[in-house]
């Protein structure tokens, strides 16, 4: 890439505007901190009205789920650690692991305190980006110098040996969220949740809640579930400085490392300086430690709050909710219900179970080339955006500019979340997103005297 880009020159209206494809965490953020820094007027694009300053993980979810990080881990700003906390203490709030609905009040709340007539929402879904902004599938256009994409997640692909089409009626949902689970079953029934890790967990809690009182069976290749946070610690101190080492190092060292003392503290070690490795690694390098490590890295980087914790052993110890290791040979029409077909880890057979429901828990992808999302579809046949080199998003520059199928950085076009993780890997976390939405946004506003604690 080296230092090219694709400039363009804009008529005098547009210098001042940005459109924010997406009003969930991460378009929040870059929002409010234009907002503070007094940048470019920001306009937030959401198809979703309720899900302005929200998103999915905020929005719609059962007070039973909490949030995987300590709130003293929450603030909205990486200049301003305590923020979230004084925000509770202000509530008489819990300052522990508190439900995501509490912390999608606080990111609404936020947003209005630094709002002015400078931000505008907008509600509708963005159809095309051009030279003079964006316009929306109804016709409207918001002209703009500069489009941020912050779309969050891909849903998640259906995985190999479900056909939806051959199935009945509801029996697979692919989207948890868009329905109950558990709606219209009985207590003889079983659900087969695909996916082991914090979807499966979130969908498990929603269950129980609900009063579904079958069987769930959680399966993924390995069967990993994600571990729990120690009660009353602190995050523990990790590496911030180790010049010269690689990725490939480091998959050695967490080896050696969860051996001695597990896994926990074999990925704790790390963490801090993660996306440095991460950036100062090969392709090769990278693909390596997504095939060995990824599986152990994210049960034991992305945990469970304590409470969740014990809820899900509850339901392991009665015998409502199983951890299984496999993979899905078929799935087919069985009375009103399922046979699936699964073939366990290290076995050779198959073996079947009858079900009642199978849900889609594989978790957010990033694939561009299977996405079915019209805007990503249409950037990627334009050649305006194409997916990183590991197919985990929206490659990107180390400014957050996307990079076009030519190999140019688009000086007009940027990406920020979860979809730009193929550059940086951890940046699906709030920690990680709220300093890369901080950067950008100093950056446009000519704001990069502003510091911050570099969390």
């Amino acid at each position: 890439m080296g230092d090219k880009s694709r400039r363009s020159r804009y008529p005098a209206a547009m210098t001042d505007h940005i459109v924010i494809v997406g009003g969930g965490f991460s378009g929040t953020l870059l929002a409010i901190n234009l907002l503070r820094f007094g940048g470019p007027r920001p306009t937030m694009v959401e198809r979703d009205a309720d899900r302005f300053a929200r998103g999915v993980a905020y929005s719609a979810t059962e007070p039973g789920h909490l949030l995987n990080v300590r709130a003293a881990g929450m603030s909205a700003f990486p200049d301003d650690p305590g923020h979230f906390v004084r925000w509770l203490g202000a509530r008489g709030e819990a300052t522990s692991f508190v439900p995501r609905q509490v912390y999608g009040s606080y990111l609404a709340e936020t947003l209005q305190a630094v709002r002015d007539d400078r931000l505008t929402l907008v509600e509708g879904d963005v159809a095309a980006i051009d030279a003079d902004g964006v316009r929306l599938d109804d016709g409207r256009r918001v002209a703009a110098m500069r489009v941020v994409l912050a779309t969050g997640n891909l849903p998640p692909h259906t995985p190999p040996g479900i056909d939806p089409a051959g199935l009945p009626g509801d029996r697979y949902l692919d989207d948890p969220w868009r329905a109950r689970p558990g709606d219209g079953l009985g207590d003889d029934d079983t659900i087969v949740l695909l996916g082991t890790g914090l979807t499966a967990i979130d969908v498990a809690l929603q269950l129980d809640a609900a009063g579904f009182r079958g069987r769930v069976v959680a399966l993924s290749r390995r069967g990993l579930r994600p571990r729990r946070h120690r009660d009353g610690l602190p995050p523990p101190a990790g590496e911030t400085d180790l010049p010269g080492v690689s990725l490939s190092w480091v998959l050695r060292q967490v080896r050696e490392r969860s051996a001695e003392h597990g896994w926990r503290a074999a990925v704790d070690r790390f963490r801090p300086m993660t996306q440095r490795l991460w950036a100062a690694s090969s392709a090769e390098e990278r693909s390596r430690f997504l095939r060995h490590l990824r599986p152990f890295w994210d049960v034991h980087r992305h945990r469970l709050a304590p409470a969740v914790a014990e809820r899900i052993d509850a339901m392991v110890a009665t015998g409502r909710l199983r951890f299984v290791a496999g993979k899905v040979a078929a799935a087919v029409p069985d009375g009103e219900g399922v046979c699936l077909r699964w073939r366990p880890r290290h076995a050779d057979g198959v073996e079947a179970m009858r079900v009642a429901r199978i849900v889609n828990c594989t978790g957010p992808q990033g694939d561009l080339t299977r996405t079915d999302d019209p805007l990503l579809a249409r950037l990627v046949g334009e050649g305006r955006i194409r997916p990183d080199p590991l197919r985990l998003g929206i490659e990107v520059d180390a400014e957050a500019r996307v990079i076009a199928a030519d190999g140019v950085a688009d000086d007009r076009l940027s990406c920020i979340g979860p979809m730009t993780r193929g550059g940086l890997w951890e940046v699906v976390a709030v920690p990680d997103i709220r300093r890369q939405a901080w950067d950008l946004a100093r950056r446009l506003s000519h704001a990069q005297w502003v510091g911050g604690e570099g969390l």
